[in-house]
């Protein structure tokens, strides 16, 4: 590869990751806005609709996400009424996150979401699955990159 090549912007795995990223935005947009949810939003739910009541640290190491990003999100649901953030009675500083009646009823309106996106992508479950896997094995490598001291 030559100079030139090197920084074309087709040659960069980032940036397919980053365009790929932002057209997923843009598909979800499209179902997740009839809900009042943005995608950050719709993220939380799923971690919360897979298992309630957990402290926001717990939610933050699912979806790589700090305390400062998390905490704007986790304030916009409970404003809109789906979730509760409670203090943790046994250690003061955790804050626990639960859904609320219409967060636990919002589950079944987007149900359909996840089948409907993978219509759009008309891609075989095995190649979906292997596709996982390995943006899940390059984020591990990034991660174990950028925490070596």
């Amino acid at each position: 590869m030559t100079e030139k090549s090197a920084l074309a912007l087709d040659n960069q795995l980032c940036f397919a990751l980053y365009s790929a990223s932002h057209a997923f935005g843009r598909a979800y947009r499209q179902f997740l806005d009839p809900l009042g949810l943005t995608y950050p939003q719709y993220v939380v739910l799923l971690v919360l609709w897979e298992k309630d009541d957990i402290t926001v640290k717990d939610i933050g190491e699912k979806l790589f996400l700090d305390s400062g990003t998390l905490t704007p999100l986790l304030k916009r649901l409970e404003a809109g009424g789906l979730i509760r953030r409670i203090r943790d009675r046994e250690d003061e500083r955790q804050v626990r996150i639960r859904l609320t009646d219409s967060g636990r009823a919002l589950k079944e309106k987007a149900q359909d979401i996840p089948k409907t996106i993978g219509c759009i992508l008309d891609l075989p479950s095995d190649e979906v699955s292997a596709l996982r896997r390995q943006l899940g094995d390059l984020r591990g490598k990034l991660q174990a990159a950028v925490s070596k001291p």
